[in-house]
Order: structure tokens, then C-alpha cells, then sequence
């Protein structure tokens, strides 16, 4: 005798489209960044929820504006139904004069996040010289001062992870396997963008594969070919080939959160929620997202 579940089952195979099938076995979860609201976070809160996004990333300016009252934001957050999946923890020293600051920095934004019931922190820098490429030792300094900050952290019950950044230490995919290779997995994890990682000459969906062991989450975006340099834009508009990268997601089964990120609304008329709007129909027609 079929029961009720199995009933349930067999009829949802033969109704449901094939795509709408794949989509539910997503393993990863959606979060969007508020960047693009440029420090508008309360409204980039309301509008990201409403999209159906799980998962949002704060920039170190909730912290001076929250840091005295964390319930505050929390309360928003939960209200919102959203998690906060990353936060911008900004830059990292090498400089020995600045290093113990530096450090006991990530550690205060790491505490933050704890009290907002956040997981991770996002590491970047601004060692880079322009036009001048970094040097091994620095770079291997970088490392070394990161699992530093990821050792505190995880003391704290909160991830600490290094971004790759255009005109930053891991611009090009040498200098990110460089920083990776002397980085520990147990204290410090990468946040891969795959946008930043495509500019600096890579293929951010082989660097999914390479880097299974230690990624942590992602940054998803597009970058279009502008005159001098380039600009991101909205997912599915520029040159990012996107569904290779959420394919070999799938492949891995990949667990964490995916974050789509626009550092700035790219064309006049258009505002951080149109910009949104774009990416998430692009997800829901080219990666079959379940969005709810």
C-alpha cells in the first residue's frame, strides 16, 4: 500500500519540471551584500530579505554606527529572517609596527559579529604598490599574519577568511595559490570572488575545484570590459561565465554561502534594488535557485 509520502513523491516527479527538481537539491545557500547601498544598511536589510536572499554582508561601518548597541542590529537582522553570513573586516598589516593593532582590530569586529549572531569576517589589504608586483616574503607575511587573526577568531566561534582583490596582495591566481599554500585551513579560510579572480587573469570555476578544501564562501559577481579599466555589474552582464561556477558548486556540493556582491549601481537610472532584481532573475533562470 503507497503511503501519503510516497504518493507525495511519485507525484512530484511527474509534475515538477526537471529544473525545479535540480534547484531543490541546491546545497549552498544565497546571501547579497549591502554594499551596494553605500552604508544605507537598514534598507539594504528590508530590500534583501524581500528578495528572498537568506544571508546578507555588513561592511565595517554597521560597527561604528552598532558597536555600543549590537541587539539593535540584531533585532533587525531577525526580523528580517536574514543571517549575517559575512562581515567586511577590512585591512590587514604586515608593517611590524602595525601588526598588534591590526590583529586586536579583526578580533573587535570578530566579537561584533558573535554578538549579532554572524560566522565569519572577511580579510583584504591595501599592501599593494601600483604597478609594482609584491613580493614573495610579503606576501608570504601576509599569510602568516592572517592565520594570526584566524587562530583569535576561531576562539570566538567566528571564521576568519581572505578575500582576493584587483590591485590588492592576490591579485593574479599565482599570488592567491601563493597566499593560500601558507595559509592554515584550520584557522583561516579563502573567500573566493570569483569577479576579482576572473580580472586577475583566472578561471574563477577551476579555482572552485582547486580550492574545495578551503573554501569558505563566495563572492559572485560580473565584471564588464570598460575604457581604462572595467566595472562589475549585475549578474549574467558581463563576462563572467557564471554557470560553470555554480556548476562546479553543484559538483562539489558546496555548503556555505554564495554572496553576490556589486561594489556600486554601474549605470545611471538604476538603484541598488533594479541592480538586485537583475542578479536574482538571473540566478532563478540560469542556476534554477529555489528562491522561496
Amino acid at each position: 500500500m503507497t503511503t501519503r509520502r510516497e504518493f507525495l513523491a511519485i507525484t512530484l516527479a511527474t509534475t515538477l519540471p526537471v529544473s525545479s527538481l535540480y534547484a531543490a537539491k541546491k546545497s549552498y545557500s544565497l546571501g547579497y551584500s549591502a554594499i551596494t547601498w553605500n552604508g544605507q544598511d537598514e534598507q539594504a536589510i528590508q530590500e534583501i530579505s524581500a528578495l528572498g536572499f537568506k544571508g546578507i554582508q555588513l561592511r565595517a561601518n554597521s560597527f561604528a554606527k552598532y558597536k555600543d548597541n549590537p541587539a539593535a542590529l540584531k533585532a533587525l537582522l531577525d526580523s528580517s529572517g536574514l543571517q549575517l553570513c559575512m562581515f567586511s573586516s577590512g585591512n590587514v598589516e604586515i608593517d611590524p609596527a602595525k601588526v598588534e593593532a591590526s590583529i586586536a582590530q579583526h578580533v573587535k569586529h570578530a566579537t561584533f559579529v558573535k554578538a549579532l549572531g554572524g560566522t565569519s569576517i572577511q580579510l583584504t589589504n591595501s599592501l599593494r604598490k601600483k604597478g609594482v608586483k609584491p613580493e614573495e616574503k610579503d606576501l608570504i607575511r601576509l599569510a602568516e599574519v592572517m592565520n594570526e587573526i584566524g587562530a583569535k577568531t576561531k576562539e570566538l566561534g567566528i571564521q576568519a577568511t581572505y578575500h582576493n582583490h584587483m590591485d590588492q596582495f592576490g591579485e593574479t591566481p599565482e599570488e592567491v595559490d601563493l597566499l593560500v599554500n601558507h595559509m592554515d585551513p584550520a584557522k583561516i579560510k579563502l573567500l573566493l570572488d570569483v569577479a576579482h579572480y576572473f580580472q586577475g587573469g583566472g578561471n574563477p570555476a577551476d579555482a572552485v575545484l582547486k580550492y574545495r578544501k578551503v573554501l569558505h564562501a563566495l563572492h559572485v559577481k560580473d565584471v564588464r570590459q570598460t575604457e581604462p579599466r572595467y566595472r562589475f555589474v549585475e549578474l549574467g552582464q558581463g563576462k563572467v561565465n557564471l554557470e560553470e561556477v555554480f556548476a562546479n558548486l553543484d559538483k562539489i556540493k558546496f555548503k556555505g554561502f554564495a554572496i553576490v556582491e556589486l561594489d556600486a549601481v554601474p549605470d545611471a537610472g538604476k538603484t541598488p534594488l533594479s541592480c538586485a532584481e537583475t542578479s536574482k532573475e538571473f540566478l532563478k533562470t540560469n542556476i534554477q535557485y529555489p528562491f522561496s
